[in-house]
């Protein structure tokens, strides 16, 4: 059986932007649709760039909806960041959770062969699919790497941090394959020191 697609909890359809939207219109759709950020689409509804909040100059964020400000203020093209993190609708969630986790992203946005917005899988939307107690997952991946005595693990949020030395480069590998294969686990940060890299430094 096959796991969770992106398709199976991306959400839609997204709520986007044409590069000319004024600051002012920025700060009112993310308030109104309680979101931390907005994609910039062309014509074809291809995503260009993203504007979050924190994009936004001051007078427009956290609530400057509600008092009166000067002017619209600057457009999207000049506010948004680049490049935009996009993932396809038919990629596994574990992959597309590793990416959220390695890059530190909130979001992903979704688009389909031809580079459309089709929908936005947020961090949120794919911790709910591995909803599982740090604290069992780290008592688990202890249990299935114990050959590795010099081994620790850290969790957070379903992602887990190996440290300490492995035998060699094959031992490393292995323990980062069981903790992998976890349920709960989001994803794995390999920190882990080989033997032979001490050995080689005397």
């Amino acid at each position: 059986m096959r796991g969770p697609l992106v398709s199976d909890l991306m959400n839609w359809p997204v709520v986007s932007v044409d590069p000319d939207t004024p600051a002012a219109e920025l700060a009112t759709l993310l308030h109104r649709y309680r979101i931390g950020a907005v994609p910039v689409a062309d014509a074809r509804s291809r995503p260009i760039g993203v504007v979050a909040e924190s994009d936004l100059p001051a007078r427009f964020r956290r609530g400057g909806t509600h008092r009166r400000v000067r002017g619209r203020g600057p457009r999207a093209r000049e506010l948004m960041t680049r490049p935009v993190p996009t993932v396809h609708p038919d990629e596994p969630v574990r992959r597309a959770a590793q990416r959220l986790a390695q890059a530190r992203q909130p979001r992903l946005y979704v688009v389909d062969g031809s580079g459309r917005l089709v929908g936005v899988l947020a961090r949120a939307d794919v911790l709910r699919t591995f909803v599982r107690p740090d604290a069992e997952i780290k008592a688990v991946v202890e249990r299935e790497t114990s050959a590795q005595r010099a081994l620790s693990v850290r969790v957070d949020d379903g992602v887990v941090t190996l440290e300490g030395t492995a035998h060699g480069g094959a031992d490393a590998e292995r323990a980062v394959r069981l903790a992998e294969a976890v349920p709960g686990v989001v994803a794995v940060r390999n920190r882990l020191r080989h033997e032979e890299d001490y050995a080689e430094a005397f």
